[in-house]
């Protein structure tokens, strides 16, 4: 048994609520300290001290020490990815009693999966890049970069050959927890979302996983790929 992946106690350690609503904290990719943590969860210092215990005894979490302060964050993009996709488990149809809060919305709008762009915005986007030919569907829930492609991130300052792909890829395809399509991700989805924040396309939250689109980014949207807010806004892309 010893030579198996010990699946069974790195889920009891996120099936944990407090635990998990902490790790999705952490799903922006900024380091956050414990007393945030505890405040995100509900529980008191004390409580939230022993589960980021076991969280980065699990493997889940690392820590970065300044001075007297220690900040969380999760252990690496796989770890982010395993919390992406069992958020994407469960029925299509998702009844609700209530509805959404206005942060909620924010997030299924626009917002950041790790280190790559999420939501609505980033499966429009992503079958945007489809649609155009610049992406294609690759083997292994891969997306390969087309020669048209290439050249159209090179015209946005992106030079794909630089990429260092990882042993996944250069693009991934990531299954959208709230949207239950694939958004771009990998080194080139990485690469890309960082392009947007620096040309301006769109603003990180900085207490919030939520993205902003800029006026600015509306126009180039609309001009690279013709997607319009209001439509993004409407759409259901979630349903099949």
């Amino acid at each position: 048994m010893g030579s198996h992946p010990n699946i069974a106690s790195t889920a009891a350690l996120i099936a944990d609520p407090a635990r998990a609503i902490m790790l999705v904290a952490l799903l922006d990719g900024h380091p956050r300290p414990a007393g945030e943590l505890a405040y995100c969860a509900g529980v008191t210092a004390q409580t939230a001290s022993s589960h980021l215990g076991k969280l980065l005894a699990g493997g889940l979490l690392a820590v970065e020490t300044e001075g007297r302060h220690r900040y969380y964050r999760l252990a690496g993009p796989h770890v982010a990815l395993t919390i992406e996709s069992l958020a994407s488990i469960g029925p299509v149809e998702i009844v609700r009693r209530r509805a959404l809060t206005r942060e909620a919305q924010k997030l299924r709008f626009a917002r950041c999966c790790y280190d790559h762009l999420a939501g609505r915005l980033g499966v429009a986007v992503t079958q945007g890049m489809l649609e155009r030919g610049f992406l294609a569907i690759g083997e292994g829930k891969r997306f390969d970069v087309t020669v048209a492609g290439a050249e159209w991130f090179g015209r946005m300052g992106l030079d794909v050959a630089k990429i260092k792909p990882t042993r996944a890829g250069l693009a991934r395809q990531c299954l959208d927890w709230t949207e239950r399509q694939h958004h771009l991700a990998g080194p080139l989805g990485v690469h890309f979302t960082r392009l947007l924040c620096v040309e301006t396309w769109v603003r990180r939250e900085k207490t919030s996983r939520a993205v902003e689109v800029t006026p600015k980014g509306w126009r180039c949207l609309k001009e690279h790929f013709g997607i319009e807010e209001q439509a993004v806004a409407a759409a259901d892309l979630g349903k099949t």
